[in-house]
């Protein structure tokens, strides 16, 4: 099956025709030995058999300075493992800015491989009284010239009809490009020098354009007015102020009933299966150890469905460039960019999508930075501990009046605490694991476009598939591993049971090395069970206790803990979740993201250490 790849700059419309040609049938892995993702698809060439594509992350040039850039120049060049050298590309740039885009087809035409040029956005060139001669242009590289609206469809067919013909001949020979000999050496065949190579292909870029009768549009007067208030002093801050609220909001508010459809769904599925199943142990594992514990994951999917939908929007539409540069100088104070802002908002919902939304940051020790911080934000699998603890700990008495309490006050103070931990973990990591030159932020702000509608929902669905097929695996074998341990060697689980099974006895191993905490062995379990979300903590307690239903708003549950724990050990208790990384989904794809096990065991490690020091901290003072 012949290869063929798609490149182009950032925010030149490259995955929206991907997804055109391609429609679901795509697969997404990580590159070998990188955090990059590979994207592949197939084309399916009228009765001439299957064209595969691979869609390379976008780039503005092959430097290498980034490790997109190192990972499309090795595809390009075949030195990529696992993925052979393509046979034809499919080169996309934005015709509204296609002179300085020409920077990037010049290098790619170098590399001798038949390539097809989609001048992108021919539609808007067009509307702001832009133009450029095809023919003209196609003679001075050497290639066919394709004029397209890929969000639209318009000039798709062409570009089809180039994939026919690579699927039809197969690997096609190489065309010579014009281009090479009039950038690398001057007019009397002499070499140039590597620093004036940079300034000589800059002037012959410009006599391609010149001869190609390249007139750019005009500017964009909505781009203009829109940025006049979104990058205006005063108000740009306040307008991304309001977007931040909204997506906060919205991960919150708008997800919550979806979310308890959620909930209830996959319990009265497990009501249905446990129903069709007799009575034993296998029912159980089944319904209590499978069922519950790939829900439990389930659960979240709407808040990553609403969360990338926002990026999507703000992305496609271009505001999330402008939302970078406004953020970029309050993050930059602490060692981060202004891309982060958005992927470490988005962890108070929960870490897994600030993880995968990190992919923004294009610095790489931006990025993992990122990475490393998102877990101390405050998710939302936090708030049921939060709540249980607070509401039998703490007394609800006021501390302003009628606008704030002490319960209130705690659960703010639990934010900012994870919040500060971020900030400060952050600073350490830039001035020593991740230290560097600070990265230089230059960010291309395209003009405002209307997202394709088509193009989001086939985003959300590639996050949807993602999401379940990394996280759904760690989760459904932690779930059944808790399982077992509660039930051997013993029986069923239950209260006079669960001290003598397996768990049981690791809370009684635990016991000597948590009790300077407060701790005694049965939160001990419950810390183990939290490893596989955060929440499950509330019923794992229940069930030791013998309380049925348990939640967070559970008053007998309330009791019974403050006959086991003491003020000191409670808030330990709060202190060691703001701070321990009690989450497997986490941990499973950070180690997707960093390709490895090194940064998720120093995090988790880290993290460790901060909880059980904090917690210590707590209870002696308290």
């Amino acid at each position: 099956m012949p290869l063929v790849a798609l490149v182009g700059p950032p925010n030149a419309g490259k995955s929206t025709l991907f997804n055109r040609l391609t429609g679901l049938r795509q697969k997404v892995a990580n590159y070998p030995g990188v955090t990059v993702e590979k994207v592949v698809g197939r084309f399916t060439a009228p009765g001439q058999g299957e064209v595969e594509i691979v869609d390379l992350p976008g780039v503005n040039g092959f430097s290498a300075r980034t490790l997109d850039e190192q990972v499309t120049r090795d595809v390009l060049e075949g030195r990529a493992e696992g993925l052979r050298a393509p046979d034809a590309l499919i080169l996309i740039v934005d015709s509204t800015r296609l002179e300085p885009q020409l920077m990037l087809v010049e290098p790619v035409l170098e590399i001798g491989v038949p390539t097809l040029l989609v001048l992108n956005m021919a539609d808007e060139l067009a509307a702001r009284e832009g133009e450029v001669d095809d023919d003209a242009l196609a003679e001075q590289l050497g290639v066919e010239v394709v004029r397209a609206n890929a969000r639209a469809g318009d000039g798709v067919d062409r570009i089809r009809t180039f994939l026919t013909h690579v699927a039809e001949r197969g690997p096609l020979p190489p065309r010579p490009c014009p281009v090479i000999s009039n950038v690398t050496r001057d007019q009397k065949g002499l070499s140039l020098p590597v620093i004036d190579a940079f300034a000589a292909r800059r002037r012959h870029i410009r006599e391609v354009g010149r001869k190609s009768e390249y007139r750019p549009p005009q500017p964009s007067k909505l781009t203009q007015r829109l940025d006049r208030v979104f990058l205006h002093r005063f108000w740009g801050p306040a307008v991304f102020l309001a977007v931040v609220v909204l997506v906060f909001q919205a991960i919150f508010t708008w997800a919550t009933p979806f979310m308890d459809g959620v909930e209830w769904l996959v319990a009265s599925s497990g009501e249905w299966v446990a129903a069709q199943l007799p009575e034993g142990w296998f029912r159980s594992l089944v319904v209590d150890g499978v069922w519950m514990g790939v829900g439990s994951v389930l659960v979240f999917l709407p808040q990553i469905l609403i969360l990338f939908l926002f990026l999507g929007i703000l992305e496609d539409s271009g505001y999330m460039a402008r939302a970078a540069v406004i953020a970029d100088r309050s993050m930059y104070r602490v060692g981060l960019q202004g891309r982060a802002f958005l992927p470490l908002l988005s962890a108070y919902a929960c870490a897994v999508p600030a993880i995968l939304a990190a992919r923004t940051v294009e610095d790489e020790r931006d990025r993992m930075a990122t990475i490393f911080v998102a877990p101390f934000m405050t998710c939302s699998a936090r708030l049921p501990v939060y709540a249980l603890l607070i509401a039998a700990f703490i007394p609800d008495t006021p501390i302003l009046g009628p606008f704030m309490g002490a319960r209130a006050a705690t659960l703010l103070g639990l934010y900012l605490l994870g919040a500060l931990a971020a900030v400060a973990t952050a600073f350490l990591l830039k001035r020593t694991l991740l230290r560097g030159s600070p990265s230089t932020f230059l960010m291309e702000l395209p003009p405002y476009r209307v997202p394709s509608p088509r193009s989001l929902a086939l985003r959300l669905l590639d996050r949807s598939k993602i999401f379940l097929k990394r996280v759904g695996k760690i989760i459904l074998a932690v779930a059944v591993a808790l399982w077992l341990l509660a039930q051997f060697p013993g029986g069923p689980m239950d209260p006079p049971a669960i001290e003598d099974s397996a768990l049981g006895r690791v809370g009684k191993v635990m016991e000597p090395v948590i009790e300077p905490l407060g701790f005694d062995w049965r939160v001990g379990i419950g810390l183990v069970s939290s490893l596989a979300a955060r929440e499950v903590i509330v019923g794992t307690l229940g069930t030791i206790y013998g309380i049925e239903e348990a939640d967070e708003g559970s008053i007998e549950l309330q009791a019974v803990l403050q006959q086991h724990l003491d003020l000191g050990a409670a808030v330990g208790l709060l202190i060691f979740f703001v701070f321990a990384l009690q989450c497997m989904s986490t941990i499973a794809v950070m180690r997707r993201e960093t390709a490895g096990w090194k940064w998720p065991i120093l995090q988790f490690s880290y993290m460790l250490s901060l909880a059980y020091l904090g917690a210590f901290v707590a209870n002696w003072l308290i």
